[in-house]
């Protein structure tokens, strides 16, 4: 198991705060060394803000690309590879509008635009913003590789520490931190071999046990405000790290086949019975990118957007590195948030979509990424069309949880 990320939370203001900015490298390296020192491989140190709507206020969201450079350079004399800025609101619609040119403006600054939320129910309009977000994205850099750096949000609260949706809580100027496990090695060791589904559960939630009370106690003596712990499987292109591969080691033939959902389930379902500090999702990724066994799956034909979007009523932190023709509309993606949105309202649950068309691209086409955290596929179908009315307007829906 290592830490995906330490996830120092604050608001830089704008202009930056260069006092706010040495707080944060000094809390990032004292706490990198710390886990270190125990034996844990720290992969990223990284940063994260309350919505770039709060920095910057509504008169100066033309703004955002150039707070976005301005926070990479920064980075640049920092112990922090990546920042989030925060999700553009609903209330705001030029937030939306301006994410793609921020996106633009660097490589490791992250967005993200919230959907839905349980107070404020479904925005039709937001989710047309997010669609038009993700395609115009898609023509910022080869393979449409920019839209890893943007999420749509559906239910999310602030204080996770996984990117693209981490966000700071809007009302605290006190700094905070968070931890991101890549813990998906876990969950293959305990379901490996010929044991019993008991068994297994067992030994992951004992796994996720012993880390928490460890990571927990190191955190404490870091001195600043502990938000938690983000067990959520995440995965990497290796099959020994591969959450597909976990889901298989349940005796299921191929994930996408009928078994794949409850191997889905009992893996999330062990990480909300473990005793350890929760925050984030806390759920199982299906990045179908990041992980060797998905892509395999998804080139093959057997596991579809479909079974992804229901696979995430049961376990996971939604949508996640889909590749998608790139050809594919706004329209047919603001269907596919729509369903995505009404799941995670009805079922109280955050879900998330990055998905990522590729110019170029047909359904069925290779993926043709050079990047170490890529596992290359097929590009997979989107069964969509465009909505009508009255699902086409811009109406606020309220889903009540079930």
């Amino acid at each position: 198991m290592k830490i995906r990320s330490i996830t120092y939370f604050f608001n830089p203001g704008f202009p930056l705060d260069d006092a706010k900015l040495r707080a944060a490298d000094d809390f990032l390296r004292k706490a990198k060394t710390a886990y270190q020192n125990a034996g844990y491989e720290v992969q990223t140190t990284r940063l994260s803000t309350p919505s770039f709507t709060q920095i910057l206020g509504k008169d100066q969201l033309d703004k955002t690309p150039a707070l976005a450079h301005q926070l990479a350079s920064a980075m640049e004399r920092m112990d922090a590879e990546y920042a989030s800025l925060g999700p553009a609101l609903p209330n705001f619609p030029r937030s939306y509008e301006i994410i793609p040119e921020a996106v633009a403006a660097s490589e490791n600054i992250f967005f993200s635009g919230e959907m839905a939320s349980a107070k404020d129910g479904i925005s039709l309009k937001a989710i047309k913003a997010c669609a038009d977000v993700i395609v115009k994205s898609a023509t910022i850099e080869a393979n449409g590789f920019a839209n890893l750096r943007f999420t749509a949000l559906a239910n999310v609260p602030a204080g996770g520490p996984f990117f693209p949706a981490a966000y700071a809580y809007h009302d605290s100027d006190q700094p905070a931190f968070a931890l991101a496990l890549e813990a998906a090695d876990l969950a293959v060791d305990a379901f490996g071999g010929q044991g019993t589904v008991d068994g297994g559960r067992k030994k992951l939630i004992a796994s996720f046990e012993t880390h928490g009370k460890k990571l927990t106690k190191i955190a404490e003596s870091l001195n600043l405000n502990f938000l938690g712990l983000d067990f959520s499987l995440a995965p990497f292109p290796d099959d020994a790290i591969s959450l597909g591969g976990a889901m298989e080691n349940f005796g299921v033939p191929k994930v996408g086949m009928h078994g794949s959902l409850a191997a889905a389930a009992i893996l999330a379902e062990s990480i909300q019975k473990a005793d350890f500090l929760h925050t984030g999702f806390n759920g199982m990724m299906m990045p179908v990118l990041e992980d060797s066994i998905l892509a395999k799956r998804a080139a093959e034909g057997s596991l579809t957007v479909k079974d992804l979007l229901l696979y995430s009523a049961v376990c996971g932190t939604g949508l996640d590195t889909v590749p998608l023709a790139g050809d594919v509309s706004a329209e047919q993606i603001a269907a596919l948030l729509l369903d995505l949105s009404a799941m995670s309202l009805r079922l109280a649950k955050p879900l998330t979509a990055r998905l990522m068309p590729i110019p170029g691209k047909q359904a069925g086409d290779k993926s043709e990424f050079d990047f170490a955290f890529f596992a290359n596929s097929r590009v997979m179908r989107l069964e969509s069309e465009g909505l009508q009315n009255p699902f086409a307007g811009d109406e606020i829906i309220q889903i009540e949880a079930r």
